[in-house]
């Protein structure tokens, strides 16, 4: 077990765990300095591609992003999705998972739960590689957004879930869009920390698609936070820089590289 695992473990039920979603060097080395976790995330595919979900992302797209992300990254644990059909079976998992590792040189790898898929899991710690768990509202798996644990038995199952996952050997596990009380008891249950995304303050962690935050998706639902408005900001930037070259105060003559 790594020296950074070992760290998001420790402060299981102790200091909050803060996570970010990064697809590129230049945003990495930013939210590095903040957060103990950097997920590459799948999320890539609505927020970059503009796609309608996330089934289509390669592998290799997710791998190249990887790439650029982990020059980014210093001190936090860089965990990379791995993108829907790249783990439909044990042996497919295993070979997918040591290739986004070797190529990346990532910390762990993340798989969405189909509450059938422990033996996967089990199957990438055989190769000594750590994975993150993703119960609740799995996007790789279900085709409509609706709050998970409302009903007793749908509150059962995911507790049962998160515990298998556990079990397998996930060493972490994001809960998104899962109710507040289910929320509370998989975590009190379990020994490895929650990250929730849209799931209440109960979890020992929480992680967010960065660029909501910065207010650059056009996706704000009730759980994300906007802490900044960057379109409001770059579209300003952008509209000057038309309007002077446009007027030809740009480029003058302090931005000639020679002559005059």
């Amino acid at each position: 077990m790594s020296q950074k695992i070992k760290k998001i473990l420790a402060k299981k039920n102790k200091i909050k765990i803060v996570s970010l979603t990064a697809y590129s060097k230049n945003i990495a080395q930013i939210i590095d300095k903040y957060c103990d976790m950097t997920l590459v995330g799948d999320s890539m595919a609505n927020v970059l591609y503009g796609m309608k979900n996330t089934h289509k992302i390669s592998l290799n797209t997710i791998i190249q992003h990887s790439i650029s992300v982990r020059k980014g990254i210093k001190k936090s644990l860089l965990v990379v999705d791995m993108p829907k059909g790249s783990y439909k079976n044990p042996i497919q998992a295993k070979k997918n998972a040591k290739l986004i590792f070797k190529k990346t040189k990532c910390d762990a790898v993340k798989i969405e739960s189909n509450n059938k898929n422990f033996k996967i899991i089990k199957e990438i710690r055989k190769a000594k590689i750590p994975v993150m768990g993703h119960i609740g509202y799995t996007p790789q798996f279900k085709s409509r957004f609706k709050v998970e644990g409302k009903k007793q038995k749908e509150a059962r199952r995911l507790i049962r879930e998160s515990i298998s996952i556990e079990k397998a050997g996930a060493f972490s596990i994001v809960l998104e869009c899962v109710t507040p009380s289910v929320a509370k008891e998989i975590t009190n249950k379990l020994k490895i920390p929650t990250i929730g995304i849209g799931s209440s303050s109960y979890c020992d962690g929480q992680i967010l698609v960065t660029d909501d935050i910065l207010g650059l998706s056009g996706f704000y639902p009730k759980f994300v936070k906007r802490y900044a408005n960057l379109n409001t900001i770059i579209e300003k930037a952008v509209k000057k820089y038309s309007k002077e070259i446009k007027t030809k105060v740009f480029p003058n003559k302090k931005n000639f590289l020679y002559g005059k």
